[in-house]
């Protein structure tokens, strides 16, 4: 009789607990805070109303990039502009985690986190940063001189 190998590569994927999933689910997001911040949208994602963008300085939990920010239906997304600088006014949202789940994602997923955040846009308005490039008109006038 032959015996298949077990492949040890696999990678097995652990699910959360119902206990962690009800808790995840229920978190009561608090400490609102608004920040202002730049940076430039990466992607968007009409059908949902969210958008990803990239901040130039980092938020109070550090990060600089926000995947899924929350953007009000009265925004249309269609007239964002993917690469270009603006300024973003940002609703941070803040929901704490109990002890018991900290201590369970630390010891089997690796994960230090304390927290959960949700983002929101409340604003955004393009930004008019001038270019480093020369100024074609300059070099016309240079020439003719």
């Amino acid at each position: 009789m032959v015996r298949a190998k077990a492949n040890s590569n696999k990678h097995s994927e652990e699910n959360l607990p119902e206990w962690a999933e009800d808790e995840i689910k229920s978190v009561q997001f608090e400490n609102e805070q608004v920040i202002k911040r730049s940076g430039y949208i990466l992607d968007t994602y009409q059908e949902d109303s969210k958008i990803d963008i990239q901040l130039y300085e980092p938020l109070p939990d550090n990060r600089t990039i926000i995947e899924g920010l929350d953007v009000p239906k009265s925004m249309v997304i269609a007239e964002f502009k993917k690469g270009v600088v603006y300024e973003f006014k940002i609703k941070m949202l803040k929901g704490g985690l109990s002890a018991r789940l900290v201590e369970f994602l630390k010891t089997k997923f690796l994960l230090d986190m304390a927290a959960i955040y949700r983002f929101e846009l409340e604003d955004l308005q393009l930004m008019d940063i001038e270019s480093d490039a020369p100024s074609t008109e300059g070099l016309n006038e240079q020439e003719e001189t």
